[in-house]
């Protein structure tokens, strides 16, 4: 199939699906024009990647999962190396939502003590 058909069975845009490949994580052969040509495992692959990068993965990340990307990564139990990797990046995000949330509250305390009335957060 080809780039488009990929972008429309998967929702994914045709400048993901090459930054997917860019990053080893998808694979495609050239016909003779160039155009790149995917295969049919290449829809459930596309699916997995967007899957584990919608609950908060990094392409990095996903490339732990490169052994079962072809298969159903929502139902299989997790593998060990796959639970560090989530762990790993729950912590980073803690983290993020801790930093921005003190930021949040430095500027509300700012604006409370130049007299202006803050929403609840």
């Amino acid at each position: 199939m080809l780039i488009g058909e990929l972008a429309e069975a998967t929702g994914a845009s045709p400048r993901a699906l090459r930054h997917y490949e860019r990053h080893g994580l998808l694979d495609s052969r050239r016909a003779h024009n160039g155009y790149r040509i995917y295969d049919e495992r290449s829809v459930g692959r596309v699916r997995n990647i967007r899957h584990l990068l919608a609950a908060g993965l990094t392409l990095d990340d996903v490339r732990t999962f490169l052994p079962c990307l072809d298969g159903d990564v929502a139902a299989a139990p997790p593998a060990p190396a796959g639970v560090r990797v989530a762990l790993d990046r729950l912590a980073v995000l803690d983290a993020r939502i801790a930093a921005q949330t003190a930021v949040r509250d430095r500027l509300a305390a700012a604006l409370r003590a130049a007299g202006t009335a803050v929403p609840d957060a």
